[in-house]
């Protein structure tokens, strides 16, 4: 299992643990973090998965693909630490990756 926390515009923060293989988004719905909409479950159709990576994981997570790209232009206040979280494998590598939701969604 992989820790994964989310934390919120007010500061609170929601700690998972995860499974590898699964998403960032994933990790996000099944444990009920508010901010994560995913209104395409994960097709990176939408950018309503939207969450900024913390600075100190930035280039451990990596940038985006040319398509995370493309639907980033539909989030809201897109920064280069945008991602789309269920573009962000969970491995061993993020354990205790630390993601903010931002005030809205695209």
């Amino acid at each position: 299992m992989t820790k994964i926390t989310f934390v919120q515009q007010d500061g609170e923060r929601i700690e998972t643990n995860v499974p590898n293989g699964s998403t960032v988004m994933e990790a996000a719905i099944m444990n009920g973090v508010p901010g994560i909409v995913a209104e395409c479950g994960g097709a990176c159709t939408c950018a309503t998965c939207h969450v900024y990576v913390d600075d100190a994981w930035v280039e451990t997570v990596g940038g985006p693909s040319n398509m995370e790209e493309d639907m980033l232009d539909f989030a809201f206040d897109v920064t280069a630490k945008s991602r789309l979280s269920c573009q962000i494998k969970v491995k061993d590598a993020l354990d205790g990756l630390v993601v903010h939701v931002p005030s809205r969604q695209g």
